[in-house]
């Protein structure tokens, strides 16, 4: 696995801006990176973040 931000609001603003600029969606930013999209999405929600599909965005 790479090395993901472990505070919450870093890896907030990580995975909001490989989204924006590199991936099409979560899946294929989780798919590239080999990181787990549960772990993503369990993480960035206990901050209050859910990911946007239409949007391609945590928010």
């Amino acid at each position: 696995m790479n090395e993901l931000p472990e505070d919450v609001m870093m890896l907030f603003s990580f995975v909001n801006m490989k989204l924006r600029d590199e991936y099409s969606s979560l899946d294929d930013f989780c798919n590239s990176l080999s990181v787990d999209k549960i772990f993503i999405e369990e993480k960035l929600k206990s901050a209050g973040f859910e990911y946007n599909e239409q949007q391609n965005k945590f928010w």
